[in-house]
């Protein structure tokens, strides 16, 4: 493709977030404003904004490119990614709003009534959203060398300083307004393409019968097994999927910017349609990708078709133009979900370090994407939706067990849940590390898809030690444990 493509529909797209990021500093006051927006977002324009932070990289490459590999397999990260929210509609919207708590730390310490408590739960929130944001910046660095020919480190480079700076501008009611603008322009990005090849495709173009034709002959690299294997790495997955949401920091800070409770579940159900049409057009450009481009597959270049594939079917300037608007898409997403990140850590960071200033928030901003910018640098993306998906079975078996039980359990223990965050962290992070360090290439068969995909045991033995514990200590169960459950469920207008 023409490196002017690439270039125009980065720079519009970097332009277009920075002025909407500093009109929101025209209106981004008080702390309120830098932490949850004052409380004051509506649900249509939050749900736009949590469907602006949530769609990462992973969703807008990384899922067409799971397709392409493995077919119908690859759809179950767009359902795990869906369902996720209807858990969080379930079991969290609400009652997290009511409680009033700026991060998941300040909602563990009220809920346990222990600074440990906070202590922990703010390391696990700075650990996840790094591992969230690495991804980001490598898929960055993947769009800016295809697109650009550019280094790959320059997509990285760019993508921390933009954030870093809308971020430290105007907080979380600046993010917001960028954020809504980029779901659906990142939706926009995907329709009009996957709609236009269907047309290319459906008008019978010639050179397109050859590439069909080739799709046979290639062999899609997917992995064979035993079916029941393949069962647990289904299963598993979706735990992780399912569960991970439930405890994403990122996701999570959005709910406290709603007004009240119900605008909480409001915002939720409509988050929940917002997903569900968005999700259509990735697996349709993978199917599109396994009929007339499955040569990416073999060369490596699986989460690049969304970026290539208008090109190759459309050529000339129509397909430049689907190009543009794909790449302008896919920088939206790093863009939106890295600011998303940022934001929760710097409000982690800033109420436990920096005395809770909107200073010390801004200088919690500029740390919080120093840090992955700095591992993006020297690591390469192993998959995007796969390098995800290990984060969220981080999530599920450490800040969600906590977060759901907090919720819905009153004998939930300060000692209870620093050991199951912990007993889940060690678990998980040790199956993480040692998948990415190639450990598992030499294990028996059963053994290699327990460490790959280890959600499926990773959660139930940290909720196990979670309740183990906390019966064991149940002299300990915070005084104010039936006041505050009574706070989170009982509605705003019967109080």
């Amino acid at each position: 493709m023409n490196p002017v493509t690439g270039y125009t529909a980065i720079a519009v797209v970097s332009l277009a977030s920075a002025l909407i990021g500093f009109y929101g500093l025209r209106v981004s006051r008080t702390t309120g404003d830098f932490y949850v927006a004052s409380r004051t977002v509506r649900p249509w324009w939050n749900a736009s904004a949590i469907g602006g932070e949530y769609l990462s990289a992973a969703s807008f490459l990384g899922v067409a490119g799971l397709v392409l590999l493995s077919g119908s397999t690859g759809f179950w990260f767009p359902i795990g990614y869906t369902a996720g929210y209807l858990m969080l509609l379930l079991f969290v919207a609400a009652p997290l709003r009511r409680s009033g708590a700026y991060t998941i730390p300040d909602f563990t310490a009220a809920r346990l009534e222990s600074r440990w408590v906070r202590r922990v739960t703010s390391t696990l929130v700075i650990l996840v959203g790094w591992f969230y944001i690495v991804p980001q910046l490598q898929g960055a660095a993947l769009t800016v060398r295809i697109t650009t020919g550019l280094p790959p480190w320059a997509g990285s480079l760019a993508v921390a300083v933009i954030v870093a700076v809308v971020v430290v501008a105007g907080g979380m009611r600046s993010i917001t307004f960028v954020q809504a603008f980029q779901f659906w322009l990142k939706l926009t990005a995907l329709a009009v393409p996957v709609v236009a090849l269907l047309i290319v495709v459906a008008g019978g173009v010639p050179g397109l019968e050859a590439r069909a034709a080739l799709a046979p002959e290639l062999a899609f690299p997917a992995e064979a097994g035993p079916h029941g294997l393949d069962a647990y790495r289904t299963v598993s997955l979706m735990v992780a999927l399912l569960f991970g949401t439930l405890g994403l920091p990122h996701v999570l800070v959005r709910f406290y910017t709603n007004p009240d409770g119900a605008a909480a579940r409001r915002t939720t159900v409509i988050v929940l349609a917002l997903l569900s049409a968005f999700y259509v057009f990735p697996t349709v450009f993978g199917l599109l990708g396994r009929a007339f481009a499955p040569e990416l597959a073999e060369r490596g270049q699986a989460d690049a078709l969304v970026l290539l594939l208008p090109g190759l079917l459309v050529p000339g300037p129509w397909g430049e133009l689907l190009t543009a608007l794909v790449v302008g898409g896919a920088f939206a997403a790093f863009l939106s979900t890295s600011s998303g990140l940022v934001v929760s850590l710097a409000g982690v960071v800033s109420q436990d370090l920096l005395g809770g200033s909107v200073r010390g928030f801004r200088i919690a901003a500029v740390l919080s994407t120093l840090v992955p910018l700095a591992v993006a640098l020297v690591t390469e993306s192993a998959g995007l939706a796969g390098s995800v998906g290990l984060v969220f079975a981080f999530t599920a078996s450490t800040l969600c067990p906590v977060l759901l039980l907090g919720i819905w359990w009153r004998g939930l223990t300060a000692r209870g849940a620093i050991a199951g965050m912990v007993t889940g962290a060690l678990l998980s992070g040790g199956a993480i590390l040692a998948s990415a360090a190639g450990t598992t290439a030499a294990a028996p068969g059963w053994l290699r898809p327990l460490v790959e995909q280890p959600a499926a045991w990773t959660v139930p033995l940290a909720v196990a030690v979670i309740v183990v514990v906390s019966l064991a200590d149940r002299r300990r169960m915070p005084r104010s444990a039936d006041a505050f459950l009574a706070r989170l469920h009982v509605p705003e207008r019967l109080r």
